[in-house]
């Protein structure tokens, strides 16, 4: 198993992402420029945290156009494994891998919070070692993430299994008082129809180590390695 890190210009949790995925995977991790149109043989592509372009038009709408996402569509469509977070969500969403949209907060402010979400179910990779209804504690960091679709978008995305997280409550507890940005059904994170494109707001790579007294991202990075290899 082998990881490839996409850096745009304006990223700026890629490294975070490397340390959690050697951390906690054991597994060889590369960085992949978004120039380039070689994904070096990975098994894994993850587009990570960030501000790629400075956020210009729409969160991801330029980033979406670099060279390597022709080869991460590519990818992407033949059945390979990728995992968006926050930035690399808008910007899957973007390209067309993700349905839906990430829009301003509710708040029109940037938020930068520990939140708790909830797995709807165990199908997707990130949530594999997971348990449905309990709530993790994950950190957000996001001026546009509330998700939108319409009504038969959602109603597809609840029929398929599509939603992989959302926002809750200290005991797991949907409601809308813990739906931090406005996110319809509290959503937080989700997968394409085939599961093997997955897209989530929150910041797992922020929550697996010991001294920043939260480890419940690690639990994320451990289901996907056990998932692939299983």
């Amino acid at each position: 198993m082998k990881f490839g890190v996409v850096v745009f210009p304006g990223s700026n949790c890629d490294q975070d992402v490397i340390d959690a995925l050697q951390h906690t995977t054991q597994k060889e991790v590369v960085r992949l420029w978004h120039k380039d149109h070689d994904l070096q043989n990975c098994d894994f592509i993850v587009l990570p945290g960030g501000f790629s372009y400075g956020d210009y038009l729409r969160s991801g709408a330029i980033a979406r156009f670099s060279p390597i996402m022709q080869e991460v569509v590519k990818f992407a469509n033949s059945g390979g494994y990728v995992w968006g977070i926050c930035n690399g969500f808008q910007i899957l969403t973007e390209a067309g891998l993700l349905p839906g949209a990430l829009l301003r907060n509710t708040s029109q402010q940037f938020i930068c919070q520990n939140v708790y979400i909830t797995p709807t179910n165990t199908e997707a990779l990130p949530t594999a070692l997971l348990e449905p209804g309990k709530a993790y504690q994950i950190p957000i960091a996001h001026g546009e993430g509330r998700f939108h679709a319409d009504a038969d978008t959602l109603k597809e995305l609840e029929d398929n299994g599509q939603i992989m997280f959302r926002y809750c409550d200290a005991n797991g507890q949907v409601t809308d008082v813990c739906n931090c940005n406005g996110s319809l059904l509290n959503i937080a994170g989700v997968t394409n129809k085939n599961k093997n494109v997955f897209g989530m707001m929150p910041h797992p790579e922020r929550a697996v180590d010991p001294e920043l007294n939260n480890t419940d991202g690690r639990l994320l990075f451990e289901s996907l390695l056990q998932a692939v290899q299983a």
